[in-house]
């Protein structure tokens, strides 16, 4: 497969969803040390998918799985899973740094991950990527209420399913915007 191909339709939510899955199953299985080893062979695998299939590491799985690799090797090494509940806390923060500080300068980091499979005005990209900033910073904040002041199970059930279904209710929210800041046809 040339770097020009496109990858498998599968890959993505397979390497994006598929951790995900597999830490969720071990854990209600053998609980979350079990479940954090998995989830880190896991994210490695689905990098090594990417570079094979897209001939490069995409940006957001590679930073997710560097903060993975951290603090699921720390959970592991220290047996503390206070690591593994700080990770998702750690990737939004770095996500709302990286997309704040980039409107803060006026630049679009966003436009650059997904310029090429979303159109939109100059405007639209400024307001978007503020939005995000603003909820990743927000689901860091709800992560660290959830983990210090619930059970591991509804930790994990937060993590598992809450963190993905307000990422997905967010972004269908987004829409309107999207679609009124599309490029004009002139």
């Amino acid at each position: 497969m040339s770097a020009g191909r496109t990858a498998p339709r599968w890959l993505k939510p397979a390497t994006e969803y598929g951790p995900l899955g597999l830490f969720f199953i071990v854990y209600t299985a053998e609980g979350l040390l079990p479940a954090t080893a998995v989830l880190l062979a896991a994210t490695a695998v689905g990098l090594l998918l990417s570079l094979v299939f897209l001939r490069r590491l995409p940006m957001m799985p590679l930073v997710t799985a560097l903060v993975v690799g951290i603090f699921g090797g720390l959970t592991l090494w220290l047996q503390d899973e206070t690591f593994i509940k700080l990770k998702p806390t750690i990737v939004n923060a770095i996500f709302a740094v990286i997309l704040l500080g980039g409107y803060a300068i006026n630049r679009h980091p966003l436009q650059y991950v997904l310029g090429t499979s979303l159109q939109m005005t100059e405007n639209g990209w400024r307001k978007l990527t503020l939005r995000l900033g603003l909820f990743f910073a927000a689901m860091a904040g709800l992560n660290e209420i959830v983990w210090r002041t619930q059970s591991t199970d509804v930790w994990v059930a937060f993590k598992v399913f809450g963190l993905i279904g307000l990422t997905v209710a967010f972004m269908l929210a987004q829409t309107p915007l999207i679609i009124r800041h599309r490029p004009r046809e002139d």
